[in-house]
């Protein structure tokens, strides 16, 4: 299956050259000698990056190969400005690192909706004769070219701004919870890592808050051996602000599961122990009330844990307080 969940786009951008100046004299009926009134050359156009919430993936910009902006026009007579080159502007979900292609080195990072960057800023436009008048030199017939503009290839490519990322084995219920507590479709993508597709969501919360929650599957499964999570999807887990294990309830063992989870983790990348957990065991359903209160009882009291189901929606709404709470201390 296709998937519209791109995350990495290489683009040409070329900004606006500058206009030239006007070297132009004055005529003037009964003047014999109007003088210079060349005006300056516009602006070259800004090829700019700006940040939008209501974007996560960068698929919009799949076939964009070439950005180019506008030249600025010449100047003209009565020292009139020649007009600014048409900026371009490219829109990118939060959480994209722009990169310059030959060197790889990072130019910026937009993290916010509705800021902007200017990725190749246009030519300044040349002066215009006006500008080159004296008490000796009255007639100037030259006027400055407009500035060149400028050219580069960059990389556009994604972190997910992740609040939660989701960890557990392929039962642990976790696409279910996502289909559960997230929001449209629009807002969910899939991302095909090896035979694996990991999911993206929008989980609504109280009074018109929300939060992102990131379906990470595939981390455990046969990771020793060098399977499931690469360097390319471990950059997604980078932002997730709190991580989610989840252990279905009639796991054999959940304290013991979770300590496979946490082991596997620590051998990817022990850095991302640093980040803040939460353990929920998952389908409740499946056992009965005293069991679960069993399971209540020994669960580890080092980090908050949640018991729910999210066929029935039993302690769904408390994993979203936990969560929030976690999110915002």
């Amino acid at each position: 299956m296709a998937s519209n969940f791109v995350d990495y786009v290489k683009i040409y951008c070329r900004s606006g050259h500058g206009g030239p100046g006007s070297a132009h004299l004055r005529h003037v009926k009964y003047i014999e000698k109007g003088g210079p009134d060349g005006g300056d050359g516009g602006r070259g156009g800004h090829v700019i990056v700006r940040g939008s919430a209501q974007h996560w993936t960068l698929i919009h910009l799949k076939f964009a190969r070439h950005v180019f902006a506008e030249d600025g026009e010449q100047g003209g007579r009565e020292r009139a400005f020649g007009r600014d080159g048409k900026d371009q502007t490219i829109i990118v979900p939060l959480g994209t690192v722009v990169r310059t292609a030959d060197t790889g080195e990072q130019i910026f990072e937009i993290t916010e909706d509705g800021e902007e960057k200017i990725l190749a800023k246009g030519g300044r436009g040349g002066l215009g004769n006006w500008h080159f008048r004296s008490a000796t030199f009255q007639t100037p017939r030259f006027a400055q070219p407009g500035e060149d503009g400028v050219e580069l290839t960059a990389i556009f490519e994604l972190k997910v701004l992740a609040d939660v990322g989701l960890v557990g084995f392929p039962n642990a219920g976790k696409s279910t919870l996502l289909s559960v507590v997230s929001a449209a479709k629009p807002e969910i993508a899939d991302y095909p890592f090896t035979t694996l597709v990991p999911n993206l969501g929008i989980v609504s919360y109280h009074d018109g808050h929300s939060f992102c929650m990131a379906d990470i599957p595939g981390i455990i499964e046969g990771a020793a051996e060098g399977k499931g999570l690469g360097l390319r999807f471990l950059r997604h887990i980078e932002r997730n602000t709190i991580l989610l294990f989840m252990v279905p309830a009639d796991s054999e063992d959940i304290n013991a599961a979770y300590e496979i989870l946490l082991d596997e983790l620590r051998r990817h990348n022990p850095q991302l122990l640093d980040k803040s957990r939460v353990l929920a065991v998952s389908k409740a359903d499946l056992v009965t009330e005293e069991d679960r209160l069993k399971i209540e009882a020994k669960l580890p009291s080092d980090i908050p844990t949640v018991v729910f189901s999210s066929h029935t929606g039993f302690g769904v709404q408390k994993l979203k307080d936990i969560l929030w709470r976690e999110m915002n201390k």
